[in-house]
């Protein structure tokens, strides 16, 4: 089994950031959008907003491509496009292969962004031999026993796992032999990658569970000041309070006690 590293340095070798490298596609997907509705330019802020970044660490984003746009114009949409896609690797066309083809693996098989963004699923593989020869998004399935020679024929490099967990690890280990060097990894395990091998894990009940913290706070905080709202209403509609003598005495005499009137 292959050991070692699951991720490459902090650092790329032009020495743009990891953090920055995985806000880049979000750039690209907002700046995408402006420039289907032909925006020439976007300000800094504008770009913040629909990137869901603030303004300060998009302009620091855009140091490291050497882009500092335009005082009072600000950023060309089409040159930032074909900047940060040239950053990212997509002016070429991404051959990937996907491993596991059930009801993830077809539904990712006929997700038709991957085209426009410069990836071609090239091949679908899986261990069912019953699947061998099945068309799926117009691609015929092929058997794990061919999945040497499919990432040879084809040029894979990025291979994408949607296998069960139990059959995720020695997937992995097969595709790293056959030469891919990255993989997406949708099997809620960690794979363990030799040096020089990318893996991007993409958890959706880690999301979901994320997101169940979140409502339970929410909520949390609604009954909090559902609570605040009762006890301010309850004192709004409270009888005044008064001073009456109690018969308990202080150094100066009487202590009051504070009763309703």
């Amino acid at each position: 089994m292959a050991t070692g590293r699951t991720h490459r340095p902090a650092t790329r070798s032009r020495g743009i950031p990891e953090a920055t490298v995985a806000r880049l596609p979000l750039y690209l997907r907002a700046l995408t959008a402006l420039s289907e509705r032909s925006v020439p330019t976007v300000s800094s802020e504008e770009l913040a907003a629909a990137a869901g970044v603030n303004s300060a660490k998009l302009r620091k984003d855009f140091s490291y491509l050497g882009s500092y746009g335009t005082r009072g114009v600000g950023y060309d949409v089409e040159y930032l496009v074909y900047q940060i896609s040239r950053e990212l690797g997509l002016t070429q066309d991404w051959p990937v292969a996907i491993v596991g083809i059930g009801n993830l693996g077809a539904a990712l098989a006929n997700y038709g962004g991957f085209a426009s963004r410069g990836f071609r699923v090239a091949a679908l593989i899986d261990a069912d031999p019953a699947m061998a020869g099945t068309p799926v998004a117009g691609i015929a399935v092929q058997h794990t026993d061919d999945l040497d020679r499919i990432i040879s024929d084809n040029g894979v490099s990025i291979g994408v796992i949607t296998t069960p967990p139990g059959a995720a690890q020695q997937v992995c280990d097969r595709l790293v032999a056959a030469g891919v060097t990255s993989i997406l990894n949708f099997a809620p395990t960690v794979l363990s990658v030799p040096e020089g091998v990318d893996v991007r894990k993409v958890d959706l009940s880690i999301e979901l569970q994320i997101l169940a913290f979140h409502e339970q706070r929410k909520a949390g905080e609604e009954a909090a000041a559902d609570g605040r709202a009762a006890v301010d209403a309850d004192e709004e509609g409270a009888p005044p309070m008064r001073a009456t003598p109690t018969g308990r005495k202080g150094p100066d005499g009487d202590m009051p006690a504070v009763m309703p009137a």
